[in-house]
C-alpha cells in the first residue's frame, strides 16, 4: 500500500513539473515576459541616462541608505525615475560595470522582442555572449583608460567590477604594473576578436608584399599582379577583362556632334568649317519639344525639354495633432486662410521666344569670338524673368577673361542686369544670365498652391519665389536661423516681407507662432495690427502692438532677451538642447506644468527699416540685436531685420556674423553688394522682386513672389474676424536698474523655507543656488526662487555671473534682528 502512495505521489509530482513547464511555453506567458523585458530595457535606458547627469545628488543617498532606499518615501532622488531608478544605476554603473552596464539595455531589448513576437529576431546565445564579454571586456578597459589619463571626479567609468580587475589596486595592475596591464588587456581583446571573427592577419602581410613588389624584389604577372593567390589572380585578371570591356563600350559611344549635318567622309577635306556649339535649352514650363530649322546657314539645333508643372491644389492648409497635449485647443475652431483670398498674377507659365534665345546665343557667342574666346558648348535655362546660358568654353580658355567680359555683353545684348556666374558652383560651366523681353510675374498663390509648400515638414517654412529653372524656392526661418534683408527703395523689400509673413500665416496655428513687429515707417506693417489677439506679441501697458516707438523698441528687444533666457532655464530643467524637442517633451506630458512648463511658440522679430533705429537709438538697439542673433536660435526666436541702407555702420560685422541667410533686392553699388552678401551681383539685378539669397557659400537668384497690399488685408480680416485670444501674447517685463525696490515679496509670497535658507547663506557665508538644493534637497526651480527672495529682501547680493553672491550679513544674530523686522512689516 505504501509503495503504491508513493507511486501516486510520484506521478503527482511529475504531473506538477510537466504543468509548470506547460506553463511556461504557453504563448501568453512568453508575450507576458517579452513585455516585462521590454519594459525593463527602456526603464533601464531611461534610469541610466538620467543617472548621468543626477548621480552626484543621488549618491550619498543611496551610499548612506542602501537598500532602504527602495522603502524609505523621506529619502528625495533626483534620477527621473525615482528610488528605483536611482538603485538600480548605482548597483549596475557605479558598483558594478560602469558605462558598459548601458549594454544590458540592448540585451534586454532583444530578448523583448523575442518573446513579444515569437520569431528569432536576435540569437539568444549570441546576444548572451556578447553581452557577458562586453561587460567584463569594457568595464577592465574602461577602468584601465581611467587610471591611464586620470579625470578629475569620482564617477567610476568601469564601476567597481572594472576597479577590481584593472583600477589602480586592481588585480593586473598589482600583478603587471600598468603596461603590463595594459598588454595583457589588447591581448585579451585580440583573442575575442580572432574567436568571434577569426579575423586575418593577412592584411599586413599584403601590405609589406605590395611594397616589395614596387620594388621589384617579388615576381609579377604581365598584367603588373603579384602571385599572392591564385584564385585572388584569376579574380583580379577577370576583373580587369570586365573593366576593359567597359572602357572600349564607353569609349565606343558617340561624342557630341556639334555639326549633325556634316557626315564623316573617308578623305579629309581640304577646309573644314569649325562647328557651331550647340544650344541646348531646358525650360521649367509645360511646353512640348520643338526644332527650329536652319536660317542664313546656321546649322544649331534647339531642343527644347519638357519638364512638369508644380502641381497645384486649392484646398485650405489645416494640420492635426493627436498627440496627448493640444496646444491648438484654445482656439480648436480656428481656420487657416483659404487660397481663395489670394489673385493670380500672371499665367504662372514661362513663355518661351525662340527668336529671342536665338538672338542672345548669337550675340553672345559673336561677343566671345571677338575676344578670341571660344566656346564648345552652350545651353539656356528660361526662368520667369531671367535666362540662364550656360558655356563651356574650349580648353586653355581662362574664366578671368569672360568675367570681365560683363560690361560687353551687356552692352551687344542691349539689356539692363547681365550677371555673369564663373563658375557655376558644382557645374563645370559659365553661367550668363540675361533679362527676358517679356517678364513673367510669380504668384504667391501659385507658390503656396505648389506641393512642395504644401507637404513641407519644415518648422517655419517660406515660399520666396521660383529660381531660374523655375522650380518654387522654399526655405526653413528655423534652420537659418536669422535673416537680412537689404535693397534699395523700390526694389520688392517691403514686398518680400509680406510674402515671409504671408507663408507664416498659412502654415502655422495662432498657438504655435507669434510675431514682433518693428515699423518705424508706421505704415508698411501696420495692415497686421487686425491679427494682434492671434499671432502677435508685445510688451505689457502696451496699446499698439505693431511697435513704431523707438524707446519701445528698446524695451521690446530688451523684453525679448528676458523671455530668452527665461526659456532657456526651461530647456535646463527639461534637459534639452531646443524649442522643439522641449515642446515634444511637453506634448507628450513628460514635462510638469507646476514647474513652470508651458507650450512655447516661435516667436519671429520683424524690424522692417532696422537702419533708422541705428540712427536714433545705436548701441540700445545694436546690442540687444546681437545678442539675440547669437543665442536666440534654440529657443525659437528667429530675427528678419530689413534695411535700405546696408552700410558697415548700420549692418556692422557683430550681426552679419550671425545672420548666415541674407537677402539682397538690387542696390545702388557694389560696394552695397559686397556689405550684405560679401559679394558683387546685386547692384546687377533688375528689379521688381528680383533677388539674391545667400545661404553660406551658395547664392540662388530668385524672383520673389508677388502678394499685393489688397490680398494682405484679406487675409489678415480673414483671420480677424475669427475668435482669438482675449488679448495678445505678453512678453515678460524688464524693470530697469535702481527700479526694483526691496521687500518687493510680501510676507505670505516667501517660500517656508525662506529664513531657514537665509541662515545657510549665513552660516557659509556663500550665496549659492546649488548650496541650496544640495543642503535643503531641492529643485532647481524652487532653490532659484529661494535665491530671488534673498536677493530682494537684501540679504544676498545681486548675480555676479558664475560667481557665488555676497552675503550681506555677517553673523546670524543680525540676520535674526532682521528677520524678525520683516515680520512685523
Amino acid at each position: 500500500m505504501a509503495g503504491k502512495k508513493n507511486t501516486k505521489r510520484t506521478k503527482k509530482n511529475s504531473g506538477s513539473s510537466f504543468n509548470l513547464i506547460k506553463t511556461l511555453r504557453d504563448e501568453r506567458v512568453k508575450k507576458i515576459l517579452g513585455l516585462g523585458a521590454l519594459l525593463m530595457s527602456f526603464f533601464l535606458f531611461v534610469a541610466f541616462v538620467s543617472y548621468l547627469s543626477t548621480f552626484k545628488a543621488d549618491q550619498s543617498a543611496v551610499i548612506d541608505n542602501a537598500w532602504s532606499v527602495l522603502f524609505n518615501s523621506e529619502i528625495e532622488v533626483q534620477n527621473a525615475l525615482g528610488r528605483l531608478g536611482a538603485f538600480f544605476s548605482h548597483v549596475f554603473i557605479y558598483n558594478y560595470f560602469g558605462f558598459a552596464g548601458f549594454l544590458l539595455i540592448p540585451f534586454c531589448f532583444a530578448y523583448g522582442v523575442n518573446l513579444t513576437f515569437n520569431k528569432h529576431v536576435f540569437r539568444y546565445r549570441k546576444t548572451f555572449l556578447y553581452t557577458l564579454i562586453g561587460l567584463i571586456w569594457l568595464s577592465s578597459a574602461l577602468a584601465y583608460l581611467q587610471l591611464l589619463f586620470k579625470p578629475r571626479g569620482r564617477f567610476p567609468w568601469g564601476g567597481g567590477f572594472g576597479n577590481y580587475i584593472s583600477g589602480a589596486d586592481g588585480i593586473l595592475t598589482s600583478l603587471m604594473g600598468t603596461i603590463g596591464a595594459g598588454a595583457f588587456l589588447t591581448f585579451i581583446t585580440l583573442v575575442v576578436l580572432v574567436v568571434l571573427y577569426n579575423i586575418s592577419f593577412g592584411s599586413m602581410l599584403k601590405v609589406f608584399s605590395k611594397k616589395s613588389s614596387a620594388e621589384g624584389e617579388e615576381e609579377k604577372t604581365p598584367d603588373g599582379l603579384e602571385y599572392l593567390d591564385e584564385k585572388e589572380t584569376i579574380f583580379q585578371k577577370d576583373q580587369i577583362e570586365i573593366e576593359e570591356e567597359v572602357v572600349e563600350e564607353k569609349e565606343a559611344e558617340p561624342e557630341i556632334d556639334l555639326n549633325p549635318e556634316v557626315e564623316e567622309a573617308d578623305e579629309p577635306k581640304e577646309e573644314e568649317a569649325e562647328p557651331e556649339p550647340e544650344v541646348s535649352l531646358a525650360l521649367d514650363s509645360k511646353v512640348e519639344k520643338a526644332e527650329v530649322k536652319e536660317e542664313d546657314g546656321d546649322d544649331l539645333k534647339l531642343d527644347v525639354e519638357e519638364v512638369k508643372e508644380e502641381k497645384t491644389s486649392d484646398n485650405p492648409i489645416i494640420e492635426t495633432d493627436d498627440d496627448l497635449y493640444d496646444p491648438t485647443k484654445d482656439l480648436s475652431n480656428f481656420k487657416f486662410p483659404t487660397l481663395d483670398l489670394m489673385v493670380d498674377h500672371g499665367a504662372g507659365k514661362v513663355k518661351m521666344d525662340m527668336e529671342e534665345l536665338e538672338r542672345n546665343k548669337n550675340r553672345i557667342i559673336e561677343t566671345l569670338n571677338n575676344y578670341k574666346i571660344e566656346i564648345s558648348k552652350i545651353k539656356a535655362t528660361i526662368g520667369p524673368t531671367v535666362t540662364l546660358y550656360e558655356i563651356v568654353p574650349a580648353p586653355g580658355v581662362r574664366i578671368s577673361k569672360i568675367k570681365n567680359l560683363e560690361d560687353d555683353i551687356a552692352l551687344s545684348l542691349a539689356a539692363l542686369g547681365i550677371r555673369i556666374i564663373a563658375p557655376i558652383p558644382g557645374k563645370g560651366t559659365i553661367g550668363i544670365e540675361v533679362p527676358n523681353d517679356s517678364k513673367e510675374t510669380v504668384s504667391m498663390k501659385s507658390l503656396l498652391a505648389s506641393e512642395k509648400y504644401r507637404n513641407t515638414k519644415f518648422e517655419l517654412p517660406i515660399a520666396l519665389g521660383k529660381t531660374i529653372s523655375n522650380e518654387v524656392f522654399i526655405a526653413d526661418l528655423a534652420k537659418m536661423p536669422h535673416l537680412l534683408v537689404a535693397g534699395a527703395t523700390g526694389q520688392g523689400k517691403s514686398v518680400g516681407i509680406n510674402a515671409i509673413l504671408v507663408s507664416l500665416l498659412y502654415k502655422r496655428h495662432p498657438s504655435q507662432l507669434k510675431f514682433v513687429l518693428v515699423d518705424p515707417k508706421k505704415v508698411e506693417l501696420s495692415i497686421f495690427d487686425r491679427i494682434e489677439k492671434h499671432y502677435l506679441a508685445k510688451i505689457p501697458d502696451t496699446e499698439d502692438a505693431i511697435i513704431t516707438d523707438t524707446q519701445k523698441v528698446v524695451a521690446t528687444l530688451n523684453s525679448l532677451c528676458k523671455e530668452m533666457d527665461e526659456r532657456y532655464e526651461l530647456l535646463k530643467a527639461a534637459h534639452v538642447r531646443n524649442l522643439k524637442e522641449y515642446n515634444v517633451k511637453f506634448i507628450n506630458r513628460k514635462l510638469n506644468p507646476k514647474e513652470g512648463h508651458k507650450f512655447m511658440p516661435y516667436i519671429v522679430l520683424v524690424i522692417d527699416e532696422f537702419a533708422d533705429l541705428i540712427m536714433t537709438a545705436g548701441k540700445e538697439v545694436e546690442t540687444p540685436v546681437a545678442r539675440l542673433a547669437q543665442l536666440a536660435r534654440a529657443i525659437g526666436i528667429h530675427l528678419i531685420l530689413a534695411t535700405q541702407r546696408p552700410s558697415v555702420n548700420i549692418i556692422t560685422g557683430t550681426i552679419k556674423a550671425n545672420f548666415p541667410a541674407r537677402i539682397s533686392f538690387k542696390v545702388t553699388s557694389k560696394v552695397d553688394s559686397r556689405t550684405i552678401l560679401d559679394t558683387g551681383g546685386a547692384e546687377q539685378l533688375i528689379g521688381r522682386g528680383d533677388m539674391l539669397l545667400s545661404q553660406g557659400s551658395d547664392t540662388v537668384r530668385i524672383q520673389c513672389g508677388f502678394v499685393d497690399t489688397p490680398e494682405v488685408e484679406d487675409i489678415v480680416n480673414f483671420i480677424g474676424d475669427q475668435q482669438g485670444y482675449p488679448e495678445a501674447l505678453i512678453l515678460p517685463e524688464v524693470v530697469e536698474e535702481g527700479g526694483e525696490s526691496s521687500g518687493g515679496y510680501s510676507a505670505d509670497e516667501r517660500d517656508p523655507l525662506f529664513e531657514e535658507a537665509a541662515r545657510l547663506m549665513v552660516q557659509n557665508q556663500m550665496g549659492s543656488t546649488s548650496l541650496i538644493q544640495r543642503r535643503m534637497k531641492l529643485g532647481y526651480n524652487r532653490a532659484g526662487r529661494l535665491m530671488d527672495q534673498l536677493e530682494d529682501a537684501g540679504i544676498v547680493g545681486p548675480n555676479v555671473g558664475s560667481k557665488a553672491r555676497e552675503v550681506l550679513f555677517k553673523s546670524d544674530i543680525d540676520l535674526e534682528q532682521y528677520l524678525n523686522s520683516l515680520k512685523e512689516i
